[in-house]
């Protein structure tokens, strides 16, 4: 099997970049915590390029309007049919932004309605035991953004299995740091980009 590569997707509208710095901070830590064998890069790939299979890992983020393609959306269904994963997490952690409200609309038009992923859904225990559910992020502590902890995150299930995870939590900007910034924490939050990761290669 070839290494997991943590694989950023590239859609025309809105700012798909704006997540660049976690795909080091993921692969550094399932490095640390893991026995995968992990590229030491992650790797740009276009929605609407043949090159998205080759990858079971999506990840999605933003700050802006998501308008997909019809290039895009096709992709994206072949993608999770065939057995991909994709996580998407909103960078504004704003229940009420235009990131999250047409993301949303957008995997909804694409798979159907989003659920909440249960408490106790294994991708809590995938690797790390998350007792409550999903972790908060230090935006939601701090009251930034809307104010609010979300305390699930939403999902595509088929049979339990979960095909597709949105978060609005703002994992990415949690995430957004120097790999060895997290020597420095008390509990390094990028730990549960392991369990997303783990869950999705194995479930």
């Amino acid at each position: 099997m070839r290494p997991f590569t943590f694989a950023t997707g590239v859609y025309a509208s809105g700012d798909w970049e704006s997540g660049q710095l976690v795909s080091a901070v993921v692969i550094d830590s399932l490095a640390r915590h893991t026995d995968l064998e992990v590229s030491p890069t992650g790797i740009n790939v276009a929605l609407d390029s043949a090159e998205l299979f080759e990858y079971p890992f999506l990840y999605l983020t933003g700050h802006l309007a998501v308008r997909f393609s019809t290039g895009e959306r096709r992709n994206l269904l072949r993608f999770v049919d065939r057995g991909g994963f994709v996580f998407m997490d909103d960078h504004n952690h704003d229940i009420n932004g235009v990131f999250h409200k047409t993301a949303t609309e957008e995997l909804t038009k694409l798979f159907g309605r989003l659920e909440q992923v249960p408490t106790r859904h294994e991708l809590y225990r995938a690797f790390f035991t998350y007792e409550d559910g999903p972790p908060a992020t230090n935006h939601e502590m701090n009251g930034w953004g809307d104010n609010l902890v979300h305390e699930h995150l939403l999902g595509i299930l088929r049979d339990g299995r979960i095909d597709v995870l949105y978060s609005n939590k703002d994992y990415s900007s949690e995430w957004s740091m120097h790999p060895e910034s997290k020597r420095f924490m008390q509990v390094d939050p990028s730990r549960f980009a392991v369990n997303i990761v783990v869950y999705a290669l194995t479930r």
